[in-house]
């Protein structure tokens, strides 16, 4: 007699991302209690369970839910506040401001629901964040059903979440405590970036990071101006001053990366550290261009963000696959560079690694969390499919998303969003903008 489960997933492909490179003709995903049970033959699947949710997608494909390592998820309320400009400018001037009149847990929780709303539109099922009220974040996603990293940010000057360093620690060790038990929810330690953060903030950063056994998440060297700045202040370049504090190790999640000497690279592999590759803020920032491919053949962990939609100005993880492919190749002067297999890997398990969430989320397998996206190639756009897998990073759009799981839970049904209601978030982003706009 057939096991009863909770449901049953057919479609035409399967990614499952483990082992590397294949891909599943009409196979079924079979999950019970969020979690993937096994991966099989359709026809074997249906004599083996019988399911309360059977869903046919025929012509689609399913992948392991994207994972958005690098955001500052409220930012998506300052979409399009300051464009064109170059980093420091646009945050000096443009929005640290903003962020002083304005950041408060409202602004944090309306922009967290907008950005979650997005993502999950979008495929993505786990993002990495890194701002204010750290908290609110974390409650606006487990509402949502996302998956999330909130980050325990630490920078050197008070701000509307902490008015001292001692104040971020505290706050911070308060979050984790709240919410380490979630099954949803993850933490890290968020220091801003070396020039934000002095050596005594960092070096407790290590300290507590390493007791408790979570990442360290960092912009790092980003810009030209970085560098010479960490010169002139320490007479070390970002990377050897983090070596020197004790961070550079498998727990760093170092964001940006475009500034790299091959001494650095080779510290980086022998350290086991993860990089988290920006494509398209990088390049509307004209920050510089990370040597993805370079990375990837020393055997560094490399994983994809979006960044904010402030800098970006989207949370779109499909079109920063494209982007990363495109731009890699562009980089390296090599056809062959960043293979769509590759850039798919980047968005899911190599974001589940960095984020040493790999045992749960980042490939379909048997054991892990039933996170699991469908995107529906049956579009103009997308025909003939020769690759399902190539179609998704060089065709597909993420209005293209038909269905996406987290933990089992369906969050987006058919193209609308379960958890969340569009209609509220789309009101309350026009609210925000006329009270920002006004000032």
């Amino acid at each position: 007699m057939p096991t009863r489960i909770d449901s049953l997933i057919h479609a035409t492909w399967i990614a499952p991302l483990e082992p590397e490179d294949i891909i599943l003709s009409n196979h079924g995903i079979a999950i019970h209690h969020g979690r993937i049970l096994a991966i099989l033959p359709s026809d074997e699947a249906r004599a083996t369970y019988v399911a309360d949710d059977d869903i046919e997608l025929p012509g689609q494909l399913l992948i392991p839910g994207l994972v958005n390592a690098h955001t500052h998820a409220a930012m998506s309320l300052f979409r399009g506040l300051a464009d064109d400009l170059p980093l420091m400018t646009w945050l000096n001037a443009h929005i640290w401001p903003a962020e002083h009149r304005w950041i408060s847990e409202e602004f944090v929780a309306s922009g967290t629901a907008l950005a979650a709303a997005e993502m999950l539109r979008g495929g993505t099922t786990c993002f990495n964040d890194m701002y204010f009220f750290p908290d609110v974040t974390a409650k606006v996603c487990a509402d949502a059903g996302l998956r999330a990293m909130v980050g325990l940010i630490v920078i050197d000057f008070p701000t509307a979440w902490a008015d001292s360093v001692d104040a971020y620690f505290d706050k911070g060790t308060q979050v984790h405590d709240t919410w380490r038990a979630h099954p949803l929810i993850h933490t890290a330690f968020a220091p801003h970036a070396p020039y934000s953060v002095s050596d005594a903030p960092l070096e407790r950063v290590r300290l507590l990071a390493d007791e408790l056994e979570i990442p360290v998440h960092i912009h790092l060297h980003e810009t030209v101006d970085e560098i010479s700045q960490s010169l002139e202040s320490h007479d070390q370049r970002p990377i050897a001053r983090l070596e020197r504090l004790g961070l550079i190790n498998p727990s760093l999640v170092a964001v940006h990366m475009t500034q790299l000497l091959d001494s650095e690279i080779a510290l980086l592999t022998e350290r086991n550290a993860n990089i988290v590759h920006c494509p398209e803020s990088n390049l509307k920032l004209a920050s510089g261009f990370c040597p993805v491919a370079r990375l990837l053949d020393a055997g560094i962990d490399v994983a994809l963000g979006t960044d904010g939609a402030a800098s970006n100005n989207d949370l779109d993880l499909l079109g920063e696959m494209r982007a990363a492919a495109l731009l890699g190749k562009g980089v390296a002067g090599d056809a062959t560079a960043i293979p769509a297999h590759t850039a798919l890997r980047m968005a899911t398990l190599n974001g589940a690694k960095a984020l040493g969430l790999d045992a749960i989320t980042g490939s379909l397998l048997a054991g892990k969390a039933a996170d699991i996206v469908a995107v529906d190639l049956n579009q103009l756009c997308t025909q003939p499919v020769y690759d399902p897998v190539s179609q998704l990073v060089y065709s597909a759009g993420r209005e293209q998303v038909s269905n996406v799981w987290v933990a089992g839970r369906r969050v987006v049904r058919d193209g609308a969003l379960t958890t969340l209601d569009e209609t509220e978030q789309l009101a309350n982003a026009q609210t925000w903008r006329a009270r920002i706009a006004e000032r």
